[in-house]
């Protein structure tokens, strides 16, 4: 079991030749623990200085190093906290975090600071897991809502729900303390109301989960089509680069190429798959099958035809066969290389040019949909725990409802009412369990 009294260390900038690496310590004792073996008195330092110095091995200088003392409750954890600023060798790191670990601290666990950030009540649970999103965005877009979840948005929103009844629940409670005299407390009439107005929150929350599912994680694109359509071609045309191989032999891409296209702060998740059509080659014919099944699974699908080789009722026949459940825009590729009438063709195909980069419809619709999903200073919910306790709450208030409406007992609608503040007080950490927890932190890097 872990010991949240110890003193731990890790180190806090990822592993690799840098100019400079960052070490963490963290507990009642960290200030004491590196001064031990550091060649300045920091026993007594003010909180928010930084002292130079060396870290010493016994007599053994480690290295030449800054020294920031974080004084409780005025830290990132909470606890007293020292950071060590040294030389970006993997080898030095690895040495200070040795000589320290002599002096009595511990090797921290993965996501152990933040844990401790959470533990003393410097975070809650939905901003320490926005901080774990904030580490791992790689777009504009996931950054904001990263940034917006640690300002205590979503936390806000929730608190909000929670108190509102709460307030309530303690009228029923009254009720139920009284329940030989037949009292009541709790206007039924306007706990129905409260309910439909934190069910209807509670939808818009959930509503917002698709949006936010994609700004953490971007649009899965997938670009599907028969052989020789272009599609690798189309590929490096986005991306700008020589990334997929292009040939004119039918069935070059046998497996599926993923690569990230960036517009407008939206992460699109481009997937290359193998041209579509019934094959004798076993490798290929696994390749159009893996193009299926990503085909499936997309948020956008990219079709790309061959303006020079397909009909109009070929191309009929070929979207017919796909999925109608998601986004799905039909490109005519080669369109500078034949005349053609654009009704002939659905009314929606945009005509491009991948091989000479001649794809500005293309862009235009991807800046379309990536525009849906520009974030502003709403609360997005992003976390699929926080969907899916928003989800059972929402049950739990239609149950009070139906409840109420077929007079159901104070003390049954306490029970439920107690079950709904359980699953919303679960988003924040206002109630938790281990499992939980572990599920949460261990996902953390080991120095965060």
């Amino acid at each position: 079991m872990t010991n949240f009294e110890d003193t731990i260390i890790a180190p806090a900038t990822p592993p690799g030749v840098s100019a400079l690496a960052v070490v963490r310590v963290s507990g009642k004792d960290a200030i004491p623990t590196v001064n031990a073996c550091f060649t300045k008195d920091i026993h007594h330092a003010d909180g928010y200085t930084i002292h130079y110095g060396h870290i010493m091995d016994g007599s053994q200088k480690v290295d030449e190093v800054l020294v920031s003392i974080f004084k409780n409750p005025h830290s990132y954890t909470g606890e007293d906290a020292v950071e060590i600023s040294g030389h970006g060798s993997s080898y030095i790191v690895k040495r200070i975090i040795e000589t320290i670990l002599k002096h009595g601290a511990r090797m921290a666990q993965p996501g152990e600071f933040t844990l401790r950030a959470f533990l003393n009540k410097k975070l809650d649970l939905t901003q320490a897991e926005a901080v774990a999103d904030m580490i791992s965005s790689t777009s504009e877009a996931s950054l904001q809502m990263a940034l917006h979840q640690m300002r205590g948005g979503f936390s806000n929103d929730i608190g909000l729900l929670r108190q509102e009844l709460i307030d309530f629940a303690a009228l029923i409670e009254l009720e139920n303390d009284f329940g030989e005299e037949d009292v009541e407390f709790a206007d039924r009439f306007k706990l129905q109301q409260l309910i439909d107005s934190l069910l209807q929150q509670i939808e818009k929350l959930r509503s917002s989960f698709a949006a936010g599912n994609v700004l953490k994680h971007g649009i899965h694109t997938v670009i599907a089509g028969k052989p020789n359509a272009g599609k690798s071609t189309l590929l490096n045309a986005l991306l700008n680069e020589e990334r997929a191989i292009v040939s004119d032999i039918a069935g070059t891409t046998r497996d599926t190429i993923e690569e990230i296209f960036t517009l407008n702060g939206i992460q699109f998740r481009l997937i290359d798959t193998a041209g579509l059509r019934e094959s004798n080659d076993k490798i290929e014919q696994i390749g159009v099958n893996k193009a299926l099944e990503n085909i499936q699974k997309a948020t956008l699908l990219i079709y790309l035809f061959d303006l020079q080789t397909t009909r109009p009722e070929e191309l009929e026949t070929e979207l017919q066969q796909l999925p109608d459940s998601q986004h799905t825009i039909i490109l005519a590729n080669k369109s500078d290389e034949i005349d053609y009438k654009a009704s002939d063709w659905p009314e929606n195909t945009l005509f491009i040019a991948a091989k000479t980069k001649s794809i500005t419809p293309l862009l235009n619709e991807l800046n379309r949909i990536a525009n849906q999903y520009e974030f502003g200073n709403e609360t997005i919910v992003n976390n699929a725990r926080h969907a899916d306790a928003l989800a059972k709450s929402s049950n739990i208030l239609q149950k009070i409802n139906q409840g109420i409406d077929e007079g159901t007992s104070s003390d049954l609608i306490a029970l439920d009412i107690r079950n709904a503040l359980y699953q919303l007080g679960l988003i924040t950490g206002e109630v938790t369990n281990d499992e939980v927890l572990d599920s949460i932190f261990t996902r953390f890097c080991i120095g965060k």
